[in-house]
């Protein structure tokens, strides 16, 4: 395992899970667009936007990782875990995510975006 500052792990994460997170909202966005809700509008402009401040967060995850020569690459999904290697200043490290643990962090996520983002306003 190679020493990866913690700031650098944080936003390695945010490049794995905020896509996750995107096409969660997506989904919910097209439930809300086909479901029989009363008031679609505004959990339509919710939605729409925290994708724009996941969207905006994940650009600029990417952007701090390509400037730092940092990649991910996704590996294969085997029984319960979804694999990753990080190529990080010449050295690699093997990175396996419990999938449950992966949903959970997709949730907390969402959690941050819909209540802890607007708290910071």
């Amino acid at each position: 395992m190679i020493d990866i500052p913690d700031s650098d792990r944080q936003l390695i994460d945010q490049a794995i899970f905020l896509p996750m997170l995107l096409t969660v909202l997506q989904r919910d966005l097209a439930a809300i667009d086909k479901g029989s809700f009363k008031l679609k509008q505004p959990y339509q402009i919710s939605i729409e936007a925290i994708i724009r401040d996941v969207q905006k967060d994940l650009a600029a995850a990417k952007r701090y990782l390509h400037k730092n020569n940092i990649k991910i690459i996704r590996g294969r999904s085997e029984n319960n875990f979804t694999f990753y290697m990080v190529m990080y200043k010449g050295g690699e490290e093997k990175r396996s995510y419990f999938n449950d643990k992966i949903r959970n962090n997709v949730e907390d996520l969402l959690d941050y975006y819909l209540v802890g983002r607007q708290e910071e306003r």
